[in-house]
């Protein structure tokens, strides 16, 4: 996944998903907790977000970032939705 600068995804999960996220280039970070817990995740450096967690990834920077990025499923399952709290976006 490429992130652009000045940049966030929808608050979304992977349902029964694990996701393991590999920071290849760039420093940016993965929100979760209703919005309260942020990880920065700088070059080299891993991040779990377990099934059913809502989330956000956020590059606040100027530089792009890269990540790589592995799920426990065999097809890819994102759910967005409308913020925090689990309201599905149509």
């Amino acid at each position: 996944m490429i992130a652009h600068p000045k940049t966030a995804s929808a608050v979304h999960h992977h349902g029964e998903q694990d996701t393991i996220v590999y920071a290849a280039s760039g420093h940016g970070a993965v929100i979760s907790d209703n919005g309260n817990t942020r990880q920065e995740l700088s070059p080299g450096d891993f991040a779990l977000i377990p099934a059913w967690t809502e989330h956000q990834e956020v590059n606040d920077g100027d530089e792009e970032v890269t990540w790589i990025i592995t799920r426990s499923g065999s097809e890819p399952v994102v759910v967005n939705l409308e913020g925090w709290g689990g309201n599905t976006k149509n």
